[in-house]
C-alpha cells in the first residue's frame, strides 16, 4: 500500500489544532502555563472547527476526490491558525470551511438519498449554524448545542451506514429518525428556551445512546475474534455510554452556562463520546487518508482505559465541586489523547517497515 504523502499537510494541521486545543484546555482548567492572548477562549473552536473541522471534511474529500472539496479542510486549517492572531478572520475562514463541507454532504445526498447521508448532512448544517452564531457574537454556551448536534448526527450517520450489514428493520430506522429529529428540535428550542431545549436534547441523546448500544454493529463485535475489531467495538460501545451520561446530565441539570456542571455536560460528550469514536475510527480513517495500514497493539487499550478513568475522575470532581480532582482529571484526559496520537503514529510507521 503506497503512502499518500500529499494529504499529510492536512493531517498535520488537524493534529496541531488538537495540540493547541489541549494547551488551551489546560489554561481553562486553571493550570498556570504560558499562553497566547486568545488561546484560552479558542479552546472550543479549536477542537470543533480546527481539529475536527479539518479531519472530518478531509475524510470526505479523500473518498470522493473532487478538488474543490479540499477547500473545506484547508479553510478550517488556515482558519484555526488565524484565530490565534486575528480572531475575526479565523472565525470567518472556519465558517467558510464548514459551508464547503456542507456542500460535500449535499453531493453525497444527491448520490445516495438515504437516511444516513441525510443525517450527516443535517449534522453539517448544524455545524454551519453554530459557526454563524459564533462569529455573530453569541456566547459559546448558547451555541454549543449546535456543535453537539453536529458531532452526534455526523457520527451517528456514519455508524448507521456501517451497521447496514445487520439489516436493521424499518421500525428501527424509523425510531432512529425520530430521535435524530428530537435532537435537532431540542437544539433549535435551546435558542428560545435554554432549559427546555437542553432537556429535550438530553432526552434525545440518552435515547440515541440506548438505540446504538442495542443496534450498532459494535454490540456484536465486542466478542469478535479479531483483536483490532474487538478494540474498535470497545471504543464505540464506551462512547455510546458517555453520550447517554451526557444526555442524562442535561435532563437533570437543564441549561448550564459555566462552572463545574457546564464542564461535566460538555466533556461527557466532547471527550467521552467524540474522543472514544475517534479512538475507534482512527484505524479506519488513517489508512483511508494515508494509504498506510495501522497495526493493532494491545497497548491501544492503555489510552482508552486512561481516557475513561480520567473522564470519570473529572466528572466526579465537577459534580462534587472538587477543583483539584477536576483539574487532574483534565490533565489525564489530555495525557490519554497524547498517548493515542503517539501510538497511532508509531503504528503507522511500524506498518511501513
Amino acid at each position: 500500500m503506497k503512502l499518500q504523502t500529499r494529504f499529510i499537510p492536512f493531517l498535520a494541521l488537524a493534529i496541531l489544532a488538537l495540540l493547541f486545543a489541549l494547551w488551551a484546555g489546560l489554561l481553562r482548567l486553571g493550570w498556570m502555563l504560558p499562553a497566547l492572548p486568545n488561546l484560552a477562549l479558542a479552546h472550543g473552536p479549536l477542537m470543533i472547527s480546527g481539529f475536527l473541522g479539518v479531519l472530518i471534511p478531509l475524510e470526505r474529500a479523500v473518498a470522493i476526490r473532487q478538488r474543490w472539496m479540499f477547500a473545506a479542510p484547508l479553510a478550517c486549517g488556515v482558519g484555526w491558525v488565524s484565530l490565534l492572531f486575528a480572531p475575526t478572520l479565523g472565525g470567518i475562514l472556519m465558517t467558510v470551511g464548514s459551508i464547503v463541507a456542507l456542500f460535500i454532504l449535499i453531493v453525497m445526498v444527491r448520490r445516495e438519498p438515504v437516511i444516513h447521508t441525510v443525517t450527516m448532512a443535517v449534522g453539517m448544517l448544524s455545524w454551519v449554524i453554530g459557526n454563524i452564531l459564533w462569529i455573530s457574537g453569541f456566547p459559546i454556551y448558547q451555541l454549543a448545542h449546535w456543535w453537539i448536534c453536529y458531532l452526534i448526527l455526523t457520527i451517528g450517520g456514519e455508524r448507521l451506514e456501517l451497521s447496514r450489514v445487520l439489516h436493521p428493520t424499518r421500525g428501527q430506522i424509523r425510531i432512529f429518525g425520530v430521535l435524530a429529529l428530537a435532537l435537532l428540535a431540542g437544539t433549535v428550542l435551546s435558542m428560545f428556551n435554554a432549559n427546555w431545549g437542553a432537556c429535550l436534547s438530553g432526552l434525545a441523546m440518552l435515547a440515541l445512546a440506548i438505540w446504538f448500544l442495542k443496534n450498532d454493529i459494535a454490540a456484536r463485535n465486542i466478542s469478535h475474534p479479531i483483536p483490532l475489531t474487538r478494540y474498535i467495538a470497545f471504543c464505540l460501545f464506551s462512547g455510546f455510554i458517555w453520550m447517554g451520561i451526557g444526555g442524562a446530565l442535561q435532563m437533570i441539570y437543564g441549561a448550564t452556562y459555566a462552572g463545574p456542571l457546564y464542564d461535566a455536560v460538555l466533556h461527557t460528550v466532547f471527550v467521552g463520546f467524540v474522543m472514544s469514536m475517534i479512538f475507534g475510527h482512527a484505524p479506519i480513517i488513517f489508512p483511508a487518508i494515508l494509504g498506510a495500514p495501522i497495526n493493532f497493539y494491545p497497548a491501544f487499550y492503555a489510552h482508552l482505559a486512561l481516557l475513561h478513568f480520567s473522564l470519570l475522575l473529572r466528572v466526579t470532581g465537577d459534580l462534587t465541586n472538587q477543583v483539584d480532582v477536576r483539574k487532574w482529571g483534565g490533565v489525564l484526559n489530555e495525557a490519554a489523547i497524547l498517548m493515542f496520537l503517539g501510538m497511532t503514529v508509531y503504528s503507522v510507521l511500524r506498518s511501513r517497515k
